[in-house]
């Protein structure tokens, strides 16, 4: 199924880490403040970090939903990764380092700039 230009942007829209760690952020948002910390790290160096970060969060149950959700943006194009030793490694670069190619804004279609 196509999604619509909405859906699109919506499912696809940038990820934000946030300026400071909290417990009231979603575990998403806690996956991205841990990772952007690491600078580089696998799902399990992830789940470590969360666990000095927030004592309450236990690895067990945090293994697999961090796993899923890099791995699920990873594959949206959202997250930089690769292989190391057998591991799969994520890190921020797309967000952390400029764009340098250039746009055309005439070639822009409407209702995108």
């Amino acid at each position: 199924m196509a999604l619509t230009d909405e859906e699109f942007r919506e499912e696809f829209k940038p990820l934000q880490v946030p300026p400071a760690y909290s417990e009231a952020e979603s575990l998403e948002e806690k996956i991205l403040f841990a990772l952007a910390e690491a600078g580089e790290a696998n799902a399990s160096e992830v789940c470590d970090r969360l666990t000095v970060l927030d004592p309450d969060l236990r690895k067990e149950d945090l293994g697999e939903k961090v796993k899923s959700y890099l791995l699920r943006q990873f594959d949206k194009g959202l997250l930089n990764g690769g292989k190391k030793e057998g591991l799969m490694y994520f890190n921020l670069a797309k967000i952390t380092h400029s764009n340098k190619g250039k746009v055309d804004p005439d070639l822009l279609a409407p209702g995108l700039d």
